[in-house]
């Protein structure tokens, strides 16, 4: 298996499938079994999402996979998961597979982590954003919750009743069970967003474009986590026609919140026919 060597000088396995255009695809290609599985169930995460974007995928692209958010979580980059390292890392990744072009796609903060890449690099074929708008991103507020997250990182949680699979998550019932480095890396990643001008960095932007997101992709966090609101879905929406107009074709998955709408049964039928069309020309 080859592997890709970081900013920090760890290294990352990778996963090979397929042929065709490379696709770099930040997932956990191996699925989660027994208990961590099973409290992802309950989140409402595919114990096997990876596996299953890979499987949805490899039939017509070379899927490079890595599991850079597991990585960074057993590995933590306390002070240097900065956005420059993260580019940094991706490439590495891309060198590793003799990639000199590539398409990535990422969800969440691996999306914004995509939008970084594609401003330092020309080497991408093509950038799908998923779980994060490309303009109007909520950076102020993710520094907000991470800072409160480090703060309560360390401290000895609560005894949690088991909760059952209908019930929707209590955000100020969740205890902080992440090391003071897992939490401070994403702290230092936001701190080094907070002037971020993703409307600015849209001119630096020039290959194919997508992205999307779940119409109900928001989230009102309570005093105890920063009192602020981490809107995904409203910057897409409201700001749809200025997207168009600088290259991004936009789709909106109509109810669907954060975790749903990264799942793989709701992300291959955009994500697929997209690449299809914009990398492969079939």
């Amino acid at each position: 298996m080859p592997e890709a060597k970081l900013h920090d000088g760890s290294t990352i396995e990778l996963a090979v499938h397929g042929q065709g255009p490379t696709l770099l695809l930040p997932v956990n290609p191996v699925p989660v079994e027994g208990a961590q599985a099973d409290a992802m169930r309950e989140w409402g995460v595919d114990p096997a999402l990876g596996r299953s974007l890979i499987d949805g995928l490899a039939d017509a692209f070379r899927v490079v996979a890595f599991d850079y958010e597991g990585h960074v979580m057993s590995t933590p980059k306390p002070d240097t998961l900065t956005p420059a390292n993260v580019a940094a890392d991706l490439l590495a990744v891309a060198d590793a597979v003799d990639a000199a072009r590539f398409t990535y796609y990422g969800y969440s903060w691996l999306a914004l982590s995509g939008l970084q890449l594609a401003i330092r690099t020309d080497r991408l074929s093509a950038l799908v954003m998923g779980g994060y708008p490309p303009l109007g991103g909520p950076y102020a507020e993710m520094l907000r919750v991470t800072t409160v997250t480090h703060e309560m990182s360390g401290q000895t949680p609560a005894p949690q009743q088991k909760k059952e699979p209908t019930e929707a998550y209590d955000w100020d019932s969740v205890e902080v069970t992440l090391t003071e480095a897992q939490t401070r890396q994403f702290v230092t990643l936001y701190e080094e967003l907070r002037s971020f001008d993703d409307r600015a960095a849209q001119t630096s932007l020039s290959c194919p474009r997508l992205c999307f997101a779940g119409s109900a992709d928001k989230i009102e966090y309570s005093e105890r986590w920063g009192g602020v609101t981490v809107d995904i879905a409203g910057p897409i929406v409201s700001r749809r026609a200025e997207l168009e107009s600088l290259g991004w074709e936009v789709r909106v998955l109509d109810g669907l919140d954060h975790t749903q709408a990264m799942q793989a049964p709701n992300v291959l039928p955009v994500l697929r026919p997209w690449l299809d069309s914009r990398v492969t020309g079939s």
